[in-house]
């Protein structure tokens, strides 16, 4: 498992003023890692991702037996900044039945005619399973902010500051509805640099098998980085909180970014202390004269019962 001192480093303090520039995208640079060399840190991660696919899968029979909990897994990001790889990576070792991936495109006009959350609420995991959001309600605050006129009918063409802020508002008391009802939220924001969403962009352009991963939007949307990069900021500053904190992973190395959030879901979830349910006396009877029955030497076959 990865030192917790590390993986503090990475996030978001309640009631801090983020600025995006003090959180590095490529940890491989930093000089606690430069000492180590890439390749170290490589091979490193790579364990650490392996390990925690054994715990997960272990803590997860665990989440499903229990039933006392759910997960909610929530990644946003810039294009190119490999959510699809890190949820398929992390979750590989999963069983599928006890995990749920929604992935938020633009709202229909049904979507639209209800308030913001709705949609989400109604992809919520149940107790027992592990939710996984691939960009979720913090669209609402951060795409729309760069564009506010995909607000949808009945909002402001011009919003203002108190506009946004009720909307963080909606968004805390929200997590802390989820939390108090058992749901763990976990919120990861994959830090890509520029450069680096620049060179997977060429290289969607350049390699055939790569193609259909590129899309004109992303490019539209690239013209936006500083405004995006405004809003992620706003958003992560004030919806950061002691039971849903922000999570800032360096994102330019996808094996880091990776191993970053495997450990980080499963420590979290192994911090929940959950145990297997208890079985009464007597229902723990039931079960010894079960197991005694079974144990018992089987009646040899007739010829009778081959024919049946």
């Amino acid at each position: 498992m990865i030192n917790p001192k590390l993986i503090q480093q990475f996030v978001v303090e309640p009631g801090t003023t983020v600025n995006l520039k003090h959180f590095v995208t490529d940890w491989t640079g930093t000089d606690a890692a430069q000492e180590l060399g890439k390749d170290i840190i490589k091979e490193r991660a790579s364990e650490i991702l392996a390990e925690t696919r054994k715990q997960l899968d272990a803590v997860q029979e665990l989440l499903y037996a229990s039933d006392t909990h759910s997960v909610l897994l929530i990644f946003q990001a810039m294009d190119a900044a490999g959510k699809d790889g890190t949820i398929r990576h992390v979750m590989s070792g999963v069983n599928p039945q006890g995990c749920q991936v929604y992935s938020f495109k633009k709202p229909s006009a049904e979507e639209l005619d209800h308030n913001f959350l709705w949609r989400y609420m109604k992809a919520l995991p149940e107790r027992g399973r592990i939710g996984i959001f691939n960009r979720s309600y913090y669209e609402d605050v951060l795409v729309v902010k760069v564009h506010p006129e995909w607000l949808g009918p009945g909002q402001p063409t011009k919003p203002d500051a108190n506009f946004w802020e009720k909307r963080y508002e909606d968004i805390n008391n929200f997590e802390k509805h989820l939390a108090r009802n058992g749901t763990l939220v976990l919120k990861f924001f994959l830090h890509l640099s520029k450069g680096e969403q620049k060179r997977r962009f060429l290289e969607r352009l350049t390699n055939p098998d790569k193609h259909w991963k590129f899309s004109e939007a992303d490019m539209a949307e690239r013209d936006h980085w500083k405004d995006y990069q405004t809003a992620f900021e706003e958003a992560l500053s004030a919806t950061s909180t002691k039971r849903a904190p922000w999570h800032v992973i360096p994102a330019d190395r996808k094996y880091v970014a990776r191993a970053l959030v495997a450990d980080i879901v499963t420590t979290a979830i192994q911090d929940l202390g959950l145990e297997f349910p208890k079985v009464s006396e007597d229902k723990l009877a039931k079960l010894q004269a079960a197991r005694a029955r079974l144990e018992k030497k089987d009646p040899p076959e007739t010829a009778e019962t081959h024919e049946s």
